[in-house]
């Protein structure tokens, strides 16, 4: 592989591992099978996409664009808590929703912003830069903005919301004898998750250069992917926290899919490798559980 291809695996690496430390969330910790992520993620191109043609700062961006994919999380909770419907079909409600809804607020299917100000592009992040390091801007941007989420999940995690929160998956009954509300602490759960999803498509956006209303296709299973990769590879390294696992899980993944392109396989064949890669991971995943129940 050359330099060009290895930057391109670690920039798309990082930008899906913020996603996927959203879907760590819904997948490990609260045990919800959350498909409103398909949406979220572009909701979260089209936030931005639209603010910066209006000329909103590029930086100030990043947090509004959290706070819609958390809005959009918080109704797929409601969905689920208040209305009783399942996980799962309350995932793929809002999902479809969002579809028409990303239309509206980028006014097209497809909205570039190659013109305009991005945190990559003549931003005061890309300043900071050291000049002998200017060809790597691109990815030391992106791993600064992912070891931040990583960090503060992290910090958010050991507070007593974030206990709470490990419980509502594991052990609902808990969350009660607390005096909490275990439909509270779950939406709170689904906002944290999908609000990383759409900071995601947000950087994925201003990285790229445009919104495309379809690029969310397939991205709970890229999610799934990166975490089932991360947290099996490193489950016995005691001293890799879950989070960073699902760091470097995403990054393999990508390096897996490009390995996969460059043995011949078409860019076009990316979601047949990325199903067979998922189907495999499981595969394997199962595998181990049964060695261990069968050892237990």
């Amino acid at each position: 592989m050359n330099s060009t291809v290895i930057l391109g695996i670690f920039e798309e690496g990082l930008i899906y591992a913020i996603m996927s430390l959203g879907v760590y969330i819904t997948y490990t910790i609260l045990d919800f099978p959350d498909l409103s992520v398909d949406g979220t993620y572009p909701l979260g191109m089209a936030v931005t996409a639209a603010l910066i043609v209006l000329g909103v700062d590029p930086i100030l961006v990043i947090p509004l664009t959290f706070l819609a994919g958390a809005a959009a999380g918080c109704v797929t909770g409601l969905i689920h808590v208040k209305l009783k419907v399942r996980d799962l079909l309350s995932g793929i409600i809002v999902s479809i929703a969002l579809y028409s809804i990303n239309l509206r607020i980028a006014g097209t299917s497809n909205l570039p912003i190659f013109s305009k100000e991005t945190i990559f592009q003549n931003s005061f992040l890309g300043s900071l830069v050291p000049a002998a390091l200017t060809p790597y801007t691109t990815v030391i941007i992106l791993l600064l903005i992912t070891v931040v989420c990583k960090l503060l999940l992290d910090l958010y995690l050991r507070t007593r919301s974030g206990y709470l929160l490990r419980a509502a998956g594991s052990n609902d009954t808990l969350v009660t004898s607390l005096g909490r509300d275990k439909g509270t602490v779950k939406i709170l759960g689904l906002a944290l998750a999908n609000g990383f999803a759409a900071l995601a498509g947000g950087i994925m956006c201003q990285k790229q250069g445009f919104f495309e209303v379809t690029a969310g296709t397939g991205t709970i299973v890229i999610g799934l992917a990166n975490v089932i990769i991360g947290t099996q590879l490193f489950r016995h390294l005691g001293l890799v926290k879950a989070t960073t696992a699902v760091v470097f899980g995403s990054i393999i993944y990508r390096a897996c899919v490009a390995a996969a392109i460059g043995m011949g396989m078409a860019p076009g064949d990316l979601k047949m490798i990325t199903a067979a890669l998922f189907l495999l991971i499981l595969v394997i995943s199962n595998l181990q559980k049964g060695k261990v129940k069968k050892h237990a």
